[in-house]
């Protein structure tokens, strides 16, 4: 098929080389334009997610696209999301809706039954835009995984798109990358590569004229440019963990934040990093939290119990308590609020084996993980500052306790009935929220960090708007958009 709508897709020689963040820059630079431009990616896998205004849940990366192409955000913008909760198996989400959990194994033998759901949501996201910029996933020289492909060319083929690669120089060895890439495919593969492009170089661009010449030489695809590295990029949300960086700041107030093993939602702490007067600190397996802490935050994840183990592996319960007596702040958002109470309990065996397990004991609350998933956009007040907070709710399990009877936020919107959410100690020193998203608030994160010595005068979302915008006019300057539109409306005739 092909669709009517011009599209292209952007592949990458592995991940991490910077498609999302390219996708994103060119979903603004095209809205810029005054185009009615769509963001796509057939499968990804991340435990960063968020809750589309349909009411399902997509790729953080994904949700940013749309933030920069001024859509709103839809399941079908992402049909096939991996969210993993072990080292073998992940939850598989299609269409934003949780289908099963299933190992690699499993899902590699049936990712083709897919196919068609893939599509259709390709065919509504195309509906009625005037582009569609789809991001690949991973890299099409696995070729390993080629067989019921959804990510890459099995993806590019189906829809008879043309494909445009990157390369990240940043990495090393990009020439070899892209012209091993090159190698692997087959020929009618080849053929659907029409551009490169060289992403993330520091310094004089340029000083790779004569490797990109050997590029276009070894595999004669056309070039688009080389892409200096953006500076301002950290001041977007990350898609993958890996991307998360410690020692934010040099503020008088510290935050820290156990990075457990299944971390999710994490782009919770980006206001936080970006406050000049907090110093937000990741504590990875192995170190301890540090004693100066003035507030530890326990944030999302994608397994409650499995983290909860590994938490408490690491040594960081012992620290947490020792926090605690030293008069400490703590806030667990989602799993890291569950984690805070007496005991999670898991009688349908939905994280593993059926059974119970002991919390953290912080707060007077316990859980109980249930097969349903609560997935909505949250509006409320905090309870203590009275000010505005917004958000999202992306957990499975229900809450009950002593401590629900100081809930942490009000939270409205819902058949126009107003709701507790969360859970504060009688000292006010523990709380716990289920609301994601709740510090891109300002008046909330100010007031929030005020309670806690800090200042704050960050407006959030005019920074990441600002950051779109100066992510635009970067690729403007350096990457041959034209050229990219052209191969989008021209499209390609199948091998």
């Amino acid at each position: 098929m092909r669709s009517r709508t011009p599209a292209i897709m952007i592949q990458g020689t592995g991940s991490n080389v910077g498609k999302s963040l390219i996708v994103a820059g060119l979903c603004r630079l095209f809205a810029n334009r005054g185009l009615i431009v769509r963001p796509f990616k057939p499968q990804n896998m991340s435990n960063n997610a968020a809750v589309t205004a349909d009411d399902g849940e997509i790729g953080r990366a994904q949700a940013l696209q749309a933030l920069a192409a001024r859509v709103a955000t839809s399941v079908h913008m992402n049909p096939v999301l991996l969210k993993p909760e072990t080292d073998t198996g992940a939850q598989v989400i299609v269409q934003g809706m949780r289908a099963g959990t299933m190992k690699a194994r499993e899902y590699g033998s049936r990712k083709a039954e897919f196919v068609p759901k893939v599509l259709e949501s390709f065919a509504i996201t195309s509906e009625g835009a005037d582009l569609v910029l789809v991001e690949g996933a991973g890299s099409p020289a696995e070729i390993n995984l080629r067989a019921g492909d959804i990510a890459n060319m099995g993806f590019a083929e189906a829809a008879d798109l043309p494909v445009a690669i990157c390369g990240d120089i940043d990495r090393g060895g990009v020439i070899a990358s892209l012209v091993g890439t090159h190698a692997v495919l087959n020929e009618a593969e080849r053929g659907r590569i029409k551009a490169f492009f060289i992403n993330r170089f520091r310094g004089d661009p340029s000083l790779f004229d004569d490797g990109v010449r050997e590029i276009a030489a070894r595999t004669g695809w056309a070039s688009l440019g080389v892409v200096p590295w953006f500076d301002a990029a950290g001041k977007l949300p990350a898609e993958d963990a890996l991307g998360l960086e410690g020692g934010q700041g040099k503020g008088r107030v510290k935050i820290v934040v156990p990075v457990t093993s299944r971390i999710a939602n994490f782009d919770d702490l980006d206001p936080l990093r970006m406050e000049e007067d907090v110093t937000l600190q990741l504590v990875r397996g192995g170190e301890a939290l540090p004693g100066d802490a003035d507030l530890v935050l326990l944030p999302g994840s994608k397994s409650t119990v499995g983290d909860l183990a590994y938490f408490r592996r690491q040594g960081w319960d012992v620290d947490l308590a020792a926090h605690v007596r030293r008069g400490g702040r703590v806030l667990g958002i989602c799993g890291g609020y569950q984690m805070l109470g007496r005991t999670i309990s898991d009688p349908h065996g939905i994280e593993g084996e059926a059974g119970s397990v002991e919390g953290l004991g912080l707060l007077d609350v316990e859980t109980e993980l249930t097969p349903e998933k609560r997935l909505v956009s949250t509006h409320g007040r905090h309870r203590v500052s009275g000010e505005a907070i917004s958000g999202y709710e992306i957990h499975i399990g229900r809450t009950e306790g002593g401590d629900r009877a100081r809930p942490f936020a009000t939270i409205s919107g819902e058949a126009t009935r107003e709701h507790a959410d969360g859970a504060v100690s009688a000292d006010g020193r523990i709380a716990g929220t289920y609301v994601h998203g709740l510090f891109g608030a300002d008046g909330f994160r100010k007031a929030f960090l005020g309670e806690l010595g800090a200042g704050s005068s960050l407006a959030y979302d005019s920074v990441i708007d600002r950051t779109l915008d100066d992510l635009a006019a970067h690729l403007e300057a350096s990457f041959d958009v034209d050229a990219l539109l052209c191969l989008a409306r021209g499209g390609v005739r199948k091998a």
